[in-house]
């Protein structure tokens, strides 16, 4: 017959866990929930959002954004032809409309 394999070493209630286990164990457990954020792909919000966004986030259609911005409800950036918003003043909008 093979080698027997040795038993396992039991773990007794009054092992002592030092401060340099409890920092090692601080440590791996900060670098398993950085890559957990990392690969979920979550990533904070966009500051600056183009039409369409704003069109499907406040669910609205081209014609009532443009109301909004020609009537200086909402405040907005132009570069070349492309409008920007920054989400920043789209909530506060909305806080500012919404009924209480």
């Amino acid at each position: 017959m093979g080698k027997e394999l040795p038993e396992p070493k039991r773990t007794n209630r009054d092992e002592l866990i030092t401060l340099g286990d409890l920092h090692d164990f601080q440590l791996s457990l900060l670098s398993e929930i950085k890559n957990l954020l990392q690969s979920t792909g979550s990533t904070p919000s966009k500051q600056w959002l183009r039409s369409a966004e704003v069109r499907k986030m406040l669910g609205v259609s081209a014609g009532t954004l443009q109301t909004l911005r020609v009537n200086g409800t909402l405040p907005f950036s132009k570069m070349g032809s492309i409008v920007f918003y920054r989400q920043e003043d789209i909530i506060k909008v909305l806080e500012k409309n919404a009924s209480r």
